[in-house]
């Protein structure tokens, strides 16, 4: 894993999704600490939603400045809709 440069941090989140009888929703979103943790997560998710994603963004959070975020992995059936990612 390369070293990330001075003031950036990524994050890991994990977000899951719930099919009811409306449709696909989105569950409240999961930060996890680690790549590695946030697989994990998610495959242990995907057993009981319909879809889950794991997202990384990379930014500085002192100013604010974030790149837009990366899916590293997804499982499931996703809504057809735009999502807010």
């Amino acid at each position: 894993m390369k070293p990330e440069p001075a003031g950036q941090k990524t994050y890991y989140v994990v977000q899951g999704f719930t099919r009811d009888r409306r449709g696909i929703r989105m569950d409240l979103p999961l930060e996890a600490g680690t790549k590695g943790l946030a697989l994990r997560m998610a495959e242990r998710m995907s057993e009981r939603k319909s879809a889950v994603v794991v997202l990384a963004r990379t930014g500085n959070p002192e100013t604010g400045e974030f790149e837009e975020p990366e899916v590293v992995c997804s499982y499931g059936e996703m809504p057809d809709d735009d999502l807010p990612f």
